[in-house]
């Protein structure tokens, strides 16, 4: 008898768990609170309560040679980097080209997980779930928490001495969707990480002014590298890795520097980091 897996949540990673999991011969149940899959890369107008959110206008930092699942790539008339759209499709192409959608519960929440009396001897949870109102107990072999980390933003308004007296809006990107209802405001963007530098310039085009604010300097990676190649392509190979590992460390760390400086020198806007290009590269790619 197969053993039974629980996936908690249907986007990217659990549709992938779903997809091993009946490779590996077991069975698995999917629990997926919203009413489709998708997860983060489905857009709403409105946030919803437990999901991760994007706004209207996010595309892919990854490219899709990068990001494509191994066992069915992404169509080649897609563009190098994917708006949010084109990832939908895509993960509805990929949830029907291997028939994922009929182990999915939808609207069904993960009340508990917890370990059975006997878990030492059979290694079993019980899993309670609730769809539309009605609890359910079922008995799993193994979980899988592929419900991601963009739920809940973090607004640590400790940090800001009198935010209580600012008479604006000050709100987190989750809550963002698009520039036009800030036509003409003066902005500013907190945060120089990729949806920091995205917003900023898209409010550009609607705002008076936008200013954008970061606590230290950054290494900007552009998506498209030298050629026209996306970044990821160009430095993720078995030959850059190779000599990377044969040069000392500082030597790789002024090549990337010396790259990245080319588009904009980071020293005439402010951005020149302490830390050095490889660490943050490494972590990007």
């Amino acid at each position: 008898m197969a053993k039974r897996v629980a996936v908690i949540g249907a986007g990217s990673s659990g549709l992938t768990a779903i997809k091993c999991c009946l490779d590996e011969g077991l069975e698995p149940t999917c629990f997926e609170r919203t009413e489709d899959i998708g997860g983060l890369w489905r857009f709403k107008e409105v946030p919803e309560e437990g999901r991760a959110s994007i706004y209207e206008s996010v595309i892919i930092n990854t490219s899709k040679e990068m990001m494509c699942f191994s066992d069915y790539p992404i169509p080649e008339d897609y563009p190098n980097y994917m708006h949010n759209s084109k990832i939908m499709d895509y993960f509805r192409m990929y949830a029907e080209h291997f028939h994922l959608l009929k182990y999915i519960r939808f609207k069904t929440n993960v009340c508990s997980c917890k370990q059975r009396p006997d878990f030492a001897t059979t290694g079993q949870w019980e899993v309670i779930t609730e769809t539309e109102g009605i609890k359910k107990s079922e008995i799993f072999d193994a979980i899988l928490v592929c419900s991601g980390h963009h739920t809940f933003p973090n607004m640590p308004l400790d940090s800001f001495p009198g935010i209580e007296k600012f008479k604006g809006q000050y709100f987190h990107s989750r809550d963002y969707k698009n520039p036009e209802v800030f036509r003409g405001m003066r902005i500013i963007v907190i945060g120089i990480g990729n949806s920091g530098g995205d917003l900023a310039v898209e409010l550009s085009r609607t705002a008076s002014q936008v200013y954008l604010s970061t606590r230290r300097g950054s290494w900007i990676i552009h998506r498209v590298s030298d050629n026209g190649y996306p970044v990821d392509v160009v430095f993720i190979s078995r030959f850059k890795r190779s000599i990377f590992g044969l040069l000392p460390t500082s030597i790789v760390n002024q090549m990337t520097e010396n790259a990245l400086n080319k588009r904009f020198n980071h020293s005439n806007y402010g951005l020149l980091p302490k830390h050095r290009s490889l660490l943050m590269l490494l972590a990007h790619v």
